[in-house]
């Protein structure tokens, strides 16, 4: 039995402290939770830092032309709605289609692992609620895979 004195808002069998957990999935809350527009904007600033200058990254670097303002606006964009916010990408870039969009890449295992890694820092410097920062990274687990078109 778990010790009421030590874990006093405790589950009764792991000892897990009970919290408020934020409804992410409702209307624009994630967004919010996210610091909004501008929130976004330097999430994606933070990510193409580490995209630019981790050595880890940089066979994701070369996919990308020298300037990455078009780059971060396109993924700006895509998270701001992705997240909630109003969906500006088909309007200003077409119809999103990951797959076929990175076709034209070579992208395997290690650089989706290094995709992940940069934006996993990117999340980390931001002030985001534990909760959110899991919850962004294992939904961008899945387009990420979407992505890789290589073993």
């Amino acid at each position: 039995m778990v010790d009421k004195v030590e874990f006093p808002e405790g589950d009764d069998f792991s000892g897990v402290k009970k919290r408020n957990v934020p409804k992410f999935e409702q209307g624009e809350s994630i967004l919010q939770a996210a610091g909004g527009e501008i929130g976004v904007q330097q999430l994606v600033a933070d990510f193409y830092y580490y995209i630019d200058n981790l050595p880890e990254a940089v066979t994701i670097r070369a996919m990308y032309r020298y300037d990455l303002t078009e780059a971060q606006q396109k993924l700006t964009t895509f998270l701001i709605g992705w997240l909630g916010g109003k969906d500006n990408y088909s309007e200003r870039y077409g119809r999103m289609n990951l797959a076929s969009a990175h076709h034209h890449h070579h992208i395997g295992l290690a650089e989706k692992q290094a995709w992940l890694m940069c934006m996993q820092k990117a999340v980390d410097d931001q002030p985001y609620d534990e909760l959110l920062k899991r919850f962004i990274m294992v939904q961008l687990s899945f387009p990420a895979e979407i992505c890789r078109n290589r073993h």
